[in-house]
């Protein structure tokens, strides 16, 4: 068996080959969180401004469109904080998780 062959990064030369979401909208994945995530992000609905920036990063997919704003899907977020990181307006918090 032979290995693939990687092709060379070309930069996409409009906005329109850039990829516009996840691969798979939220509630794909096929296991749920096992219980061992410590911190679960939190939307401030009146901060969210809608860019969507945490659902284009979101590495689970579980960021979706709710009433025009995010939500998180709890049963698939593993919690790591990215779509925190990522948020400019401080819409998203993360905060420890309730046993």
């Amino acid at each position: 068996m032979s290995r693939p062959k990687v092709k060379k990064y070309k930069k996409p030369e409009h906005i329109k080959d850039y990829p516009v979401g996840t691969c798979f909208e939220s509630g794909h994945l096929v296991q749920k969180n096992a219980g061992w995530r410590t911190f679960k992000p939190v939307v401030d609905k009146d901060k969210c401004v809608n860019c969507l920036r945490c659902y284009l990063v979101c590495p689970d997919g579980v960021i979706y469109k709710s009433e025009g704003k995010v939500d998180i899907d709890y049963d698939f977020c593993k919690g790591c904080g990215v779509c925190e990181y990522e948020c400019k307006p401080g819409a998203i918090t993360m905060v420890k998780e309730e046993k």
